[in-house]
């Protein structure tokens, strides 16, 4: 069997994650036994006191075993953390050299949404990808520029090491670890059980693109509401250059290193989030979305969209727009 540690640290914890993991590897355990075959998983949850109090005042957990307690486990789950990493780290500490040392022994590590910002402090995922929640993620690049974050993505998995996107993008992890132990036959009865859509691995229609802006560079900061205010244009990075006094070659630079967008990524953001409102809102058909945020090829503005946001226009608009699907 599977031995399962899912952590409970101390501070403002996701109990949707904790209790959803407890539940659902549980639940998997009886449709094993229903199916006339072997458990799978043992499931403990793994903390450093008796009971956890969490710092919202409204909720307690309480471990069933004590990290001390834990000499193997196979599956580390780190669930999110709702305070900053300098609030978390300090009370959970003790997690650091245990989740290495587990590790290097073999065990697999999965950090849930914003739990990455607690697996990132072991230093497990330095130079590799990393998923954790699209709304956090300038503050991680910014923190952990040894990370390769990959915002759109539902989850990632390198050399033992998984992170999930946001919220409850973990439920998509919880039904890949299930297939990798017990399965696909029974992920995908976990799937139909717990009504979880089983292989969605983009995470893109749901990311708000509102740019990397907490950072002091006052010419790349004009730069973006430039680009903002007059995304209905044609914007060139030459013109650009020009008209706030400098270089290109240095703008793109300093644009790169401050936002961790280039400048044409950027303007293709911003057009495609214009877009994206409007699709929501308007009655405009796919064409006038189209002009009204600079471009004129419909192929080209197609593929971009899709590319940023994991659907093309005509799918965006009928997930988000019931008016326009009346039409």
């Amino acid at each position: 069997m599977k031995h399962i540690s899912i952590l409970i640290p101390r501070g403002h914890t996701s109990l949707v994650n904790i209790v959803g993991t407890h539940q659902i590897f549980n639940q998997v355990n009886g449709i094993l036994s229903e199916m006339g075959r072997k458990p799978v998983f043992e499931v403990h949850l793994v903390g450093l006191e008796k009971e956890t109090r969490q710092t919202s005042g409204l909720f307690a957990v309480s471990p069933d075993t004590l990290l001390h307690e834990v000499k193997k486990t196979d599956l580390i789950i780190i669930p999110a953390i709702h305070d900053d990493l300098e609030t978390s780290k300090e009370p959970n500490k003790a997690f650091i050299p245990w989740i290495i040392q587990q590790y290097k022994e073999g065990a697999e590590v999965a950090s849930l949404c914003v739990g990455a910002f607690l697996l990132t402090s072991t230093g497990l995922l330095n130079g590799k990808k990393c998923a954790t929640h699209w709304m956090h993620a300038n503050d991680f690049r910014v923190q952990f520029p040894e990370v390769d974050l990959v915002d759109e993505k539902i989850m990632t998995e390198e050399d033992g090491i998984y992170t999930s996107g946001g919220a409850y993008a973990f439920l998509n992890l919880l039904l890949h670890l299930i297939e990798k132990h017990a399965g696909r036959e029974v992920a995908i009865i976990a799937s139909k059980a717990f009504s979880i859509d089983i292989d969605r691995n983009s995470q893109s229609a749901f990311i708000i693109f509102e740019g990397q802006k907490d950072h002091e560079d006052e010419k790349v900061i004009r730069t973006q509401k430039f680009i903002e205010d007059h995304y209905e244009d044609t914007i060139r990075v030459d013109d650009l250059a020009d008209q706030f006094a400098i270089s290109r070659r240095t703008l793109e630079r300093r644009f790169k290193k401050a936002t961790s967008n280039t400048i044409t990524e950027y303007i293709q953001r911003v057009k495609v989030e214009a877009a994206k409102k409007s699709l929501e809102s308007s009655r405009k058909n796919i064409n006038e979305v189209m002009y009204d945020v600079g471009y004129s090829d419909t192929k080209s503005f197609r593929n971009l969209f899709r590319r940023i946001t994991g659907l093309t226009p005509v799918e965006y608009r009928d997930k988000y727009n019931k008016e326009a699907i009346a039409l």
